[in-house]
């Protein structure tokens, strides 16, 4: 059956209104004029020097490092459990449960970001990094739960039996047989996740007290007009990496549907 007409120009204007932001990114930030008007005025690479240079930048990206890391970890580690439970047991609430795990990808952030704030401030727990880090973890773990399930749907059961058959106790069986084979799915987690955890900023915001992340950062250099140039080079930088991320992440979850023998519906990219 051909394609409607209508359907594939709404196609190309969603992706034109929806890309054509990102694309005026490295126009600007080559651009020689610390105005972000057109016409342009020249090419320069001064704005990546001036960012290059920024040591608050540097702080705040250390911030946002340290953040991305632990909260990708924690997640993919909260989504292996979350992940091989829902998949290979039946417990009493299960459905009722996983809804719950999946309901922050669901929820408005600002609701969730003030009823964490709330509730630290309420037990008396000082905002730091700490705190955000619990933020990203909440946010990021329905997404790890969502990559890791796939990944453990796709297990042929018949594998893990033949170890139990072998003489393999759960453990080892788990430890040698189900990690080695959902591995390109935990890597695509953490990956997704780092990139989930980096570009975070209304929980950043609410949760980090007097510590400076990178998305706070870029916030509040939109006020000085003379910083904007070289906020657009940082978005450039970020756009080049969260890409990078993202495609490593996809080919891995693609290996991995490979390897068992699934059938590719559709990823990240």
């Amino acid at each position: 059956m051909n394609k409607s007409p209508s359907l594939r120009a709404y196609a190309i204007a969603y992706l034109i209104f929806l890309y054509a932001p990102i694309a005026l990114l490295p126009l600007f930030a080559f651009n020689d004029s610390k105005v972000i008007a057109f016409p342009l005025q020249g090419f320069t690479t001064n704005w990546f020097a001036e960012m290059w240079a920024d040591q608050q930048l540097f702080n705040a990206f250390g911030n946002s490092l340290t953040i991305a890391v632990s909260a990708s970890i924690l997640s993919t580690t909260l989504g292996i459990f979350a992940a091989r439970a829902s998949t290979r047991y039946t417990f009493p609430g299960k459905a009722g449960i996983l809804g719950l795990i999946m309901l922050p990808m669901v929820l408005p952030e600002m609701i969730v970001s003030m009823a964490l704030l709330v509730v630290l401030m309420a037990i008396g727990v000082p905002l730091s990094l700490f705190t955000i880090i619990l933020g990203h973890v909440l946010i990021c773990t329905p997404f790890a739960v969502a990559i890791l399930t796939s990944a453990f749907q796709s297990l042929d059961r018949s594998l893990e039996e033949a170890a139990y058959d072998l003489g393999e106790t759960p453990a080892s069986t788990f430890r040698l047989i189900i990690l080695p084979l959902v591995m390109p799915g935990i890597i695509s987690s953490l990956l997704i996740c780092f990139t989930i955890s980096l570009d975070e900023f209304i929980i950043s915001y609410f949760l980090g007290g007097n510590q400076t992340v990178l998305s706070v950062y870029i916030f509040g250099q939109f006020r000085f007009p003379a910083k904007v140039p070289a906020v657009m080079a940082l978005g450039f930088v970020l756009v080049c990496l969260s890409i990078c991320l993202l495609t490593i992440a996809e080919y891995f979850r693609r290996r991995g549907i490979a390897r068992s023998g699934g059938k590719d519906t559709g990823g990240f990219l």
